[in-house]
């Protein structure tokens, strides 16, 4: 199991990778200033589809970073 350092910082470069370094951090004012319920925001991420069409969604954002 990975600390919660590892985990920030996972996010962390995850986050650069895909905004680059100022929406990355414009990423993080937006989440502290706004009233975020992440675990509300989750229950509509997946709403209708199936486990293998999560799955399959993705394996093909897996691939689209393969590809940058």
């Amino acid at each position: 199991m990975r600390t919660d350092s590892e985990i920030k910082m996972s996010g962390f470069e995850v986050l650069n990778h895909n905004l680059g370094m100022v929406e990355t951090e414009r990423f993080i004012v937006l989440i502290q200033r706004e009233r975020f319920d992440y675990t509300k925001w989750r229950e509509d991420l997946f709403d209708g589809l199936s486990g293998n069409e999560i799955s399959k969604k993705a394996m093909e954002f897996q691939d689209t970073l393969k590809n940058r």
